[in-house]
């Protein structure tokens, strides 16, 4: 029996790219829910918590960049490569609500393009999560028969 050690160092790099990706998946989904959290403070309780608002998103945004290439360097379904292409969308289409809003007033859309953009980065870490524990679950299965 011979083992290709190329093989497996490829397939061991692989896993480690999708592990990656899915704690950057889970990461951009928390900022999210700090999004969401902060809105709400900043409508209901202070409007100061606006800032933080702002300051989150222009922090967290580059983490879409980091999925985008991480699906580039690994193969994945075909269902989260939508979903990360869909969330880099979205996450322009926030910018543009909020910053381009003469002579139509984009700003009402914001809040609808933010719960899609919630939702897709939650499907999304279910996908991948998925993903990476069916594959990691099928390699054990065959490295112990």
């Amino acid at each position: 029996m011979t083992i290709d050690l190329h093989s497996e160092r490829s397939q061991l790099s692989g896993r480690w790219i999708q592990i990656g990706f899915l704690a950057i998946a889970v990461l951009f989904n928390l900022c999210l829910v700090a999004q969401l959290l902060t809105v709400g403070l900043a409508v209901f309780y202070d409007p100061a918590w606006w800032s933080i608002h702002v300051w989150l998103v222009r922090r967290y945004g580059g983490l879409v960049i980091l999925l985008l290439a991480g699906f580039f360097i690994n193969s994945f379904p075909r269902k989260i490569k939508m979903l990360t292409g869909s969330l880099a969308t979205l996450l322009v289409l926030q910018f543009i609500t909020i910053h381009f809003n003469h002579p139509v007033p984009l700003g009402v859309l914001h809040p609808l393009i933010g719960f899609s953009l919630f939702t897709s980065s939650t499907t999304l870490v279910h996908r991948a999560w998925r993903e990476v524990f069916n594959e990691l679950e099928t390699v054990e299965l065959t490295e112990t028969y």
